[in-house]
């Protein structure tokens, strides 16, 4: 049985080419960039060819990159460093309903301490409107964070409309753009991003590592404090080692970052042609048109399936996929994602799943997994 791996909204395998650079790093490169000798400045030299490496790749400058250890933590700078930076000024913060834990969170937190924080609706397609957006804003609005697309429909927000609304109100715009990066085209000048958050381990690269865009003037309070380093922004040495392997992950993104859209797309079109063809009952969750959705997510709602059950068979054929949602105590909560666009009562919460593609993946694959699905809806159904 050949398993397939689907889950790549999760994670992604590391690059072979990424392997073989981090090898040669580890060898080459050890020294603390921060010291002052030899070995010291050739790793300084390799982060700061990393540094401008991401840089050019969301058309910023250099001094713009911070590194982190990934997504969550980027997240918590940028929200957290916000907000105490400027609750002088105000304690309005604006988010959604269906952002990932790694700002929801945050967010909840700082309500704990006095903050107000805005949750906005989404509409049946996961998409807010910019009217709800306008509405919520308030003269002590000091942040908005809206993520770029989300990690379990692969909805997009509408962010260029965001960031001009934003841009003339002075009010800094954050964007969790870890499931975007790898897809979009993003040009943080276009779209008036003041903050972006972006993870190696989503774009083949190593896990552990990610960087925060800080555009030049927008002022944040840094959460990690010791030694000088990423500018005072995030003190800590660099982990060197892993900022080498995302290098060459952003590399190759650069370079095959349509065809691999070309990819995703038709194994998005390949599985639910052949779920059609073999007559599988299933819905759609979000928009499928690539002005709204990134190609490489397709969440769908299978009638009359339990999720826990489903995913524990779909494991069992060989298939790796996910909810999207959290598995607490044995039980699987229902999606917040998945609630916000369909509600509380919808069956969907209970019958979703995500497939998240990747550039190994193939069309045989997908109509193995379509005919592995067809083999356990109907076992399922028929215990019913």
């Amino acid at each position: 049985m050949k398993r397939i791996y689907l889950d790549h909204a999760a994670t992604t395998p590391i690059h072979p080419s990424v392997k073989q650079t981090m090898r040669e790093a580890m060898e080459e490169s050890f020294g603390n960039p921060s010291s002052i000798h030899h070995f010291g400045r050739e790793s300084r030299k390799r982060l700061d060819e990393a540094r401008a490496t991401m840089a050019k790749s969301i058309n910023t400058n250099y001094e713009s990159i911070i590194f982190t250890s990934g997504g969550t933590e980027a997240n918590n700078l940028a929200i957290f460093g916000t907000a105490y930076a400027n609750q002088d000024k105000g304690k309005h913060i604006i988010t959604t309903q269906i952002e990932h834990h790694a700002v929801l969170h945050p967010c909840e937190q700082l309500e704990k301490e006095g903050f107000d924080v805005t949750y906005l609706p989404v509409d049946e397609n996961g998409i807010i409107d910019i009217m709800d957006l306008k509405n919520a804003l308030r003269k002590d609005t000091i942040l908005v964070t809206i993520m770029f697309a989300n990690n379990e429909t692969g909805m997009k927000q509408p962010i260029q409309m965001i960031g001009n609304m934003l841009g003339k109100r002075n009010i800094t715009f954050h964007t969790d753009a870890v499931q975007a990066y790898g897809i979009e085209e993003i040009d943080v000048e276009q779209l008036r991003i003041d903050l972006l958050t972006v993870s190696s381990h989503k774009i083949y690269g190593p896990k552990g590592i990610g960087f925060l865009y800080k555009r030049d003037g927008v002022n944040l309070v840094q959460r990690l404090y010791g030694g000088e380093q990423e500018r005072t922004w995030r003190s800590g040495t660099e982990n060197t080692l892993a900022i080498e392997g995302f290098k060459k992950a952003v590399e190759l993104l650069m370079e095959e970052r349509n065809g691999r859209n070309e990819h995703y797309q038709q194994l998005s079109e390949r599985l639910l042609q052949t779920l059609d063809e073999r007559e599988v009952d299933y819905n759609v969750n979000g928009e499928l048109d690539s002005e709204h959705h990134v190609p490489n997510i397709l969440n769908l709602s299978f009638s009359g399936m339990d999720v826990e059950m489903f995913l524990t068979n779909l494991d069992l054929s060989g298939v790796a996929v996910s909810s999207g949602s959290a598995c607490t105590a044995g039980s699987i909560d229902p999606s917040h994602v998945i609630k916000a666009m369909y509600g509380e009562d919808s069956e969907r919460l209970r019958n979703s799943i995500r497939f998240s593609f990747g550039k190994d993946n193939n069309i045989e694959d997908m109509e193995q997994v379509a005919e592995r699905i067809q083999s356990i809806v109907n076992r399922l159904a028929s215990n019913v």
